[in-house]
């Protein structure tokens, strides 16, 4: 006889804990959007393009990423349940839609978010302190940080999502405060000039101007994530809607003033040679702003702000990630232990251990801006999707009740699905190995679905 009515039945005995309030939501936006990319990805873009063409790439991708939220807000509205996207795709393709995301998110998109976050801790560690003393044999300083930080991460996290969220909007607040602060000092530097945005050439070429895009969308990357922890949001048809618009908004104007800050503090030349993987072992570019306005003196607290920074985006990305698979689970789509909730902590441990635990497999590469890519790539094939399921619900369910809807309806989802097609292309053809490997992942889950799973679903 089938158990897996009656297994699954016992586990829905237990219910996420709504404790998540509207600050909490709202800065695990701000705070997973805002992670490494602001400090990092400036010296690879300027590596490929000039100035104004660094800016605009840098506006492209807010764009798209405010009218991804606002997609992504309809749909949270709609279905304020955890697992957020996997949940959007079921409803509106099948759950066949639903495993391949679910399946992608769980081998490549979160935990390649966690180790990209740690890998970047990591390297912000090093500006200031001697991590070669830390190295375990054959294993590096860096990497014995990165792997610190996903252990202690995952052990907070399989406590209480409450202290999870208070953790968060702690450490959001202090990096919102400190990277403000960067901004004004660098459009005010005494050393600066305006002259530095005229530095460079033309049109780089639509490939290097779609690498650019693809570098800074890993910045803007996260306002998805707050609909997968929507199970454990208070008032989620309200404060979902109104944390992923603010929030990306909130984003968008702080990484204009920053870049545009860097541009201003320094030459064109010193932004490229910051740390990059042409560039290992080179300051930061904020670093470098930093050292500018106040001195040498300030290496260790700009080291400081950047590792909050990128502890915050990779806890935000911890929380929600792992709701993912948690629904999954519920669904029968996944081994039940992934839905399992402690009676005391109501979170999803045991898929926040196994989370932690690939994400280490992953930060052990070391290659930051390879991990970021491959994370981009597999993510925005589902963000296309999802904003085409704003259109494929409206036409199927007119009637059923949407608490947001999407400002410019249909032009904002189609703009978006159109750009995401063309960032998706421009990527194969930049960084085939990258892509190539993110469609692999996705294939292997595809044959996991034919092969295990099509009689269940």
């Amino acid at each position: 006889m089938d158990q897996r009515p009656e297994r699954l039945e016992r586990l829905e005995r237990l219910e996420l804990r709504r404790a998540l309030g509207p600050w909490q939501a709202a800065s695990l936006v701000v705070g997973t959007i805002i992670g490494t990319g602001v400090f990092l990805k400036a010296a690879v873009m300027a590596q490929l393009g000039s100035p104004p063409w660094v800016l605009a790439a840098w506006g492209v991708a807010g764009a798209l990423s405010l009218a991804g939220a606002l997609t992504f807000a309809e749909l949270g509205a709609m279905f304020p349940e955890a697992g957020g996207e996997y949940v959007f795709l079921r409803e509106s393709y099948g759950r066949f839609v639903g495993f391949l995301y679910g399946w992608m998110r769980f081998w490549i998109g979160s935990p390649g978010s966690i180790a990209a976050y740690a890998v970047g801790a990591a390297t912000f560690a090093s500006s200031a302190f001697d991590v070669d003393a830390l190295a375990i044999g054959p294993v590096g300083g860096r990497t014995v940080i990165a792997l610190g930080v996903i252990a202690i991460f995952t052990a907070l996290n399989s406590v209480h999502v409450g202290a999870s969220g208070r953790l968060q909007t702690a450490l959001t607040a202090l990096k919102v405060a400190i990277i403000v602060a960067l901004a004004g000092g660098a459009l005010l530097a005494p050393r600066g000039s305006w002259s530095h945005l005229a530095e460079g050439g033309g049109f780089p070429g639509g490939a290097s101007f779609g690498a650019m895009v693809l570098a800074a969308l890993w910045a803007f990357d996260g306002w998805s994530n707050l609909p997968m922890a929507a199970g454990e949001v208070r008032d989620p048809t309200r404060n979902v809607p109104r944390a992923l618009v603010g929030g990306a908004l909130a984003v968008l104007v702080i990484y204009a003033l920053v870049n545009l800050g860097y541009f201003h503090a320094l030459p064109l030349a010193e932004i490229q040679a910051s740390a990059s993987p042409a560039h290992p072992h080179a300051p930061a570019v904020a670093a470098k702003v930093a050292e500018q306005l106040v001195g040498g003196t300030t290496q260790i607290l700009i080291a400081c702000a950047m590792l909050v920074s990128a502890l915050s985006a990779m806890n935000g990305s911890m929380l929600t990630g792992a709701r993912v698979p948690f629904a999954v689970a519920r669904d029968g789509l996944a081994p039940a232990a992934l839905a399992r909730l402690p009676a005391g902590a109501r979170v999803p441990r045991t898929a926040i251990l196994i989370q932690g635990t690939w994400a280490s497999v992953l930060a052990l590469s070391g290659r930051f801006d390879d991990l970021t890519d491959a994370v981009v790539f597999a993510l925005w094939l589902f963000y296309a999707l999802n904003a085409g399921a704003v259109l494929l619900l409206r036409r199927r369910a007119p009637a059923r009740v949407r608490p947001f809807r999407v400002p410019g309806y249909p032009v904002t989802p189609i703009v978006f699905i159109v750009f995401a097609i063309v960032l998706l292309v421009s990527t194969v053809f930049a960084k085939p190995l990258i892509s190539g490997f993110g469609v692999g992942v996705m294939a292997i889950g595809a044959v996991v679905y034919a092969v295990v799973l099509r009689r269940r679903a």
